[in-house]
């Protein structure tokens, strides 16, 4: 997963590609509470990368359009395990 985020993002660096990578593809698998200290974990590992939140413009957009078109609530954790 970090190879293709690398090569889709060359400009990027190393430890940021490792960051999103580690993010993308466990954050979806832990339930709320376990955020936190995921996320604290990554910090330590990495204390001197600002940890940004990844941009999915459309893809986010559409799918609070499909969420709010068949009457759900707009929940982050939500939409963040959709995406």
């Amino acid at each position: 997963m970090a190879g293709s985020l690398k090569r889709a993002n060359p400009n990027l660096i190393e430890d940021g590609v490792l960051i999103r990578a580690m993010r993308d593809a466990n954050v979806p698998k832990f339930l709320k509470h376990d955020l936190p200290l995921f996320n604290a974990i990554i910090q330590d590992l990495f204390p001197t990368i600002e940890i940004t939140e990844n941009d999915y413009g459309n893809l986010e957009k559409v799918i609070k359009e499909i969420i709010v078109r068949n009457n759900l609530q707009l929940h982050k954790p939500f939409i963040t395990k959709v995406i």
